[in-house]
């Protein structure tokens, strides 16, 4: 008899391994608490796959050999639960594409800067002619992509969320950026066990692999020497250090191996101190898969960069308008309100995930000429922030809060969005959240 797997959510990583396990051959069903989307719908239809939704019928989910499950259902939903008190095995999609091919896997996490760095390693490998595909959190999921196309690498953008339930997946390249407070909702406010996700990405490697990461990280520093690292470290840092990969010195980017080579810091496509660390972990993954110098500088320099990430939509009457509606948390924003060079007006608000703003209080101070709360609670924003004694403003939708940005922002200065928040108070994600700005300020 076929084994049963049954996979919870038919998101775009649902319904991927949905495809995937139908053409392995496994017994498929798929149930999902909201309403399915046409697109997934259509998917799953075109190959007979079953699905449910607006409900999870038990007993046509307890009895799964296999449970995967979409990273946005937490760990402790009622229905993870009995699976875990009966010893269901619970994996993620990431996990379960990876039993399938022999690509080489370039894996991307962080707490920030995940989106940016691998749509750049994507740019350079797709620039220098390999046959890649793009997956994780962008582009199609890894599992439909397994099932339909035949990549020789893929680069993957992965979350703490996809990381939980992933065992035996093996990253050839594995970069870890940064870590800093997120999500901590949903690891029971404590530090350690989101830091312990993160680390899941090198869980597997072997001397042949590769761990590309932030050297002055304090806590991947602090944490290093916990896990029995297998690959060989290529750490990045802003000022030459022992062993360092990647680094700066007198305005240019040294790269140090396996092939030496440099560029000006000013032919980067990307701006700020963030987007220098994404261009070294980006060049260097480059070099490790043994692409060509004179391509990853000419890839590193015309990168076009990330929708909703520091965007510059417009100049209205000489206000530059920036949607960076990917700031989904504190230290997202602390990094865009570094890289400001006017005086800003800052957007921020929504669903608070545990937030401490004391993180982004100097740059405030420093920077904004005015505040725009934005959400259905503003109370903790009023309690940090009002102190400071800044104009603000409480709005409870876009087009209130760019109409109280353009009243309050003088000639040269700056307008962000870059709310600190998850966005599902007011929109449908962060990327409805971005698409209302830039309509807003274009109708300016």
């Amino acid at each position: 008899m076929a084994k049963r797997i049954v996979i919870l959510g038919a998101g775009e990583s649902g319904a991927g391994a949905a495809v995937l396990a139908k053409k392995q051959g496994f017994d498929t069903f798929v149930s999902d608490m909201s309403t399915i989307k046409d697109i997934y719908k259509n998917m799953l239809n075109e190959r007979g796959i079953e699905w449910e939704e607006g409900k999870h019928t038990e007993s046509l989910i307890l009895n799964a050999d296999e449970v995967i499950k979409s990273p946005g259902i937490p760990n402790d939903a009622p229905m993870i639960l009995k699976l875990k008190s009966q010893g269901t095995p619970i994996i993620s999609e990431i996990e379960f594409a990876g039993r399938y091919t022999n690509a080489k896997m370039i894996c991307i996490t962080g707490s920030n800067g995940k989106t940016t760095t691998t749509s750049l390693i994507y740019h350079i490998f797709k620039k220098a002619g390999m046959n890649v595909g793009l997956a994780g959190n962008i582009g199609q999921s890894l599992a439909y992509q397994v099932a339909e196309c035949n990549y020789d690498y893929y680069v993957i953008e992965l979350s703490s969320f996809q990381l939980d339930n992933m065992y035996k997946f093996h990253a050839n390249i594995a970069v870890l950026m940064n870590i800093t407070p997120d999500h901590l909702d949903r690891y029971d406010h404590q530090m350690q066990n989101y830091v312990d996700a993160k680390f899941r990405i090198i869980q597997n490697q072997t001397p042949d692999d590769a761990f590309i990461f932030w050297n002055d990280d304090p806590i991947i520093q602090r944490e290093l020497h916990k896990y029995g690292i297998h690959g060989h470290y290529y750490p990045f840092a802003e000022r030459k250090e022992e062993g360092t990969a990647a680094y700066v010195e007198q305005d240019k980017v040294y790269f140090t191996e396996p092939i030496a080579f440099n560029m000006e810091q000013e032919e980067l496509a990307l701006t700020g101190t963030h987007n220098l660390f994404n261009s070294m972990a980006a060049g260097i993954s480059a070099n490790l898969a043994g692409i060509r110098k004179e391509c990853i500088r000419e890839a590193l320099g015309d990168f076009k960069g990330v929708e909703h990430r520091l965007e510059k939509v417009c100049r209205v009457r000489g206000v530059d308008y920036i949607n960076d509606s990917k700031a989904t948390n504190v230290n997202s924003c602390w990094y865009a309100l570094q890289s400001m060079k006017t005086k800003t007006i800052l957007i921020l608000g929504g669903k608070d995930k545990g937030n401490d703003y004391n993180e982004i209080a100097d740059l405030v101070k420093e920077k904004c000429t005015g505040l725009i709360y934005m959400g259905l609670h503003n109370e903790k924003l009023h309690d940090f922030f009002d102190k400071f004694g800044l104009p603000v403003a409480d709005v409870q939708s876009m087009k209130d809060a760019v109409d109280a940005a353009y009243r309050m922002a003088k000639k040269g200065e700056t307008v962000l969005l870059s709310p600190c928040c998850a966005s599902f108070d007011l929109f449908k994600s962060y990327e409805d959240r971005g698409e209302q700005f830039k309509e807003c300020v274009r109708n300016l």
